[in-house]
């Protein structure tokens, strides 16, 4: 398929047609496939970049490199593997885009008194943890460092476009439970996980029968008890049972197999 071709149809590809494309490019490394395929599938770099927009460097930015991340995953892809493209993709672009974060450092608009209370922050974390034997809250760090919580916040707000690994450090809600900084900032794509997990359950129910995936779409989709879809399917409650113990066995199975557990 040329690029004329393709901007004549008028419309996205259909899924089978992107495998076409794909089988296609793996022979040939057509550019022009190329370009229709990182075209198809922009979208995932675009929901990607939304993730990791608005922590220090601009959206534009981000995206750029995510979609050099898309391109990477395009001409490493391999269809014969059974991976559903976007399952594959996903991990290749968010490498890039957290590569790029590490990379630019505190080069980003961090104030540096920003950057000293980073440093505070981290050597107090340290210091309280080991005083009172727990995760320090939020107002034991800035009485601490003779600041404010609000203070503290900022900082660590500021130093998450810098340290993505400091997002796994804990605080005490004083509620009996601890949070992560990166549950303090921001908010996740709500699309974002789906890509991956809708991939994974479409590959993983290929193979099912009519019979144990509408068990399986019944039972967790449309949240049906055993003994209506008995009923619906003229079998008995301990048939449906023992299918849905089958089908979520057999599920499982091909889950770990397609990502390699």
């Amino acid at each position: 398929m040329t690029k004329d071709e393709y901007y004549k149809l008028g419309r996205k590809l259909t899924k089978e047609e992107r495998k076409e494309l794909f089988r296609e490019y793996d022979r040939t490394k057509d550019p022009q496939i190329r370009d229709i395929l990182i075209e198809e599938h922009l979208y995932i770099a675009e929901i990607l970049s939304k993730k990791y927009a608005g922590k220090g460097i601009d959206y534009e930015d981000i995206y750029q490199v995510a979609s050099i991340g898309l391109i990477y995953a395009i001409d490493r892809y391999d269809l014969t593997r059974g991976y559903e493209f976007s399952s594959f993709a996903t991990p290749t672009i968010i490498g890039e885009i957290k590569k790029y974060f590490r990379d630019k450092g505190w080069t980003i608009r961090v104030p540096r008194r920003i950057q000293e209370l980073s440093k505070k922050i981290n050597l107090a974390n340290i210091h309280l943890s080991q005083k009172y034997q727990r995760t320090p809250k939020v107002e034991d760090i800035a009485e601490y460092l003779n600041a404010t919580p609000e203070e503290i916040l900022e900082s660590v707000e500021a130093s998450k476009a810098y340290s993505p690994q400091s997002l796994d450090v804990s605080y005490d809600t004083g509620d009996d439970k601890e949070i992560n900084l990166s549950d303090l900032i921001g908010e996740e794509e709500q699309y974002y996980d789906k890509i991956e997990v809708n991939d994974l359950l479409e590959t993983a129910m290929k193979d099912l029968n009519e019979v144990e995936r509408t068990i399986l779409l019944e039972r967790y989709i449309n949240k049906r008890t055993q003994v209506s879809i008995a009923k619906k399917l003229d079998i008995s409650q301990m048939t449906v049972s023992r299918i849905e113990k089958k089908v979520l066995k057999k599920i499982k199975q091909e889950l770990k197999k397609t990502m390699g557990i």
